[in-house]
């Protein structure tokens, strides 16, 4: 394509596909995370046992790495390896210290909202005791009632039965009104 002065810079790029931010973090986690195990250690073993046999004692004409030279090819297929997974392993490494900050971080939150509720918790419950030392207790309220009732007992004993002032029940007060008037 000829470049042509019409045609902004933009649209002659290669455009290049775009890989999710993440992809790479995710594939060298799972690959740092299968060079720790132990399966790994063993098909590597047996990678490296059947290339040697192979090429020590394979047919002449088929083997691809001497011997003599000392398996360079398997030392420079190991060197390789190795190469890569340094920098695999220290990028699953930076990605997991960056959770474990996120964690942390969100440890601290939480920890301090829960703080936060237990001191709200704590003033509310303090408050209602001396709220309640306030309040009058059932028990008291029966008391004070009983000792009324006494009184107004006492009273009319001392005053006699006097049929004339007893209360009917159709005789009620309105709000605002004495007895006599």
């Amino acid at each position: 394509m000829a470049d042509r002065l019409d045609t902004p810079r933009e649209s002659r790029r290669l455009v290049l596909p775009r890989i999710e931010e993440d992809a790479s973090g995710r594939v060298s986690e799972s690959i740092a995370r299968f060079l720790g195990t132990p399966r790994f250690i063993l098909w590597l073993t047996a990678f490296c046992l059947v290339w040697i046999a192979w090429n020590a004692w394979g047919p002449v004409d088929l083997r691809f790495d001497k011997a003599a030279n000392g398996f360079t090819a398997l030392t420079l297929m190991l060197s390789l390896q190795a190469s890569y997974a340094a920098p695999l392993i220290l990028l699953a490494q930076n990605r997991q210290t960056d959770r474990d900050r996120v964690q942390a971080e969100q440890d601290r939150q939480r920890a301090e909202r829960n703080l936060a509720d237990t001191e709200f918790l704590a003033r509310e419950m303090a408050s209602l005791r001396i709220a309640l030392q306030e309040v009058a207790t059932r028990d008291f309220v029966r008391s004070e009632l009983r000792n009324l009732l006494e009184e107004l007992q006492a009273e009319q004993a001392q005053d006699g039965p006097d049929e004339d002032r007893a209360p009917r029940g159709n005789d009620r007060l309105e709000p605002g009104r004495r007895p006599g008037d």
